[in-house]
């Protein structure tokens, strides 16, 4: 499962807000894209997971429900990681919310990445991030 940020109604704003600190980053990824459509990048430039990441997505990570935006063969997935001063200098992959809440338990400011991957053309963009707090 993939941890999302904490979602809270604002009232009189008509829809769910995420929690402060989380950042989207999907402006960032359609320039990406669109670069590769446009012939401004080529896949070799933006097709360049490392192999740890792929062997997370294989193990950890969650179905997207998304195709690949620059191959459009296979469903992207989702890795969660997450860093903090405790943590392992290259944080630590999460594949549960339990996991989430253990570490959230033990204190400390933490903060979650969670990553898109295509596993056939090792595609990879960090979708989003957030403040994992306990409670």
């Amino acid at each position: 499962m993939v941890m999302r940020p904490v979602t809270r109604k604002v009232p009189g704003a008509g829809a769910s807000l995420q929690a402060m600190g989380s950042v989207d980053y999907r402006l960032a990824r359609n320039l990406v894209v669109s670069q590769v459509r446009r012939g401004e990048l080529s896949r070799l430039q933006v097709c360049d997971a490392h192999p740890e990441l792929l062997r997370a997505a294989l193990g950890a990570g969650e179905q997207s429900g998304e195709l690949c935006p620059i191959c459009a063969d296979m469903e992207l997935r989702l890795v969660s990681y997450v860093f903090g001063g405790r943590l392992p200098a290259g944080g630590r992959c999460v594949s549960s919310s339990q996991d989430l809440t253990k570490l959230a338990s033990k204190g400390g400011d933490l903060y979650c990445y969670v990553v898109e991957v295509c596993l056939n053309c090792a595609w990879n963009h960090v979708a989003r991030a957030f403040p994992v707090r306990s409670g």
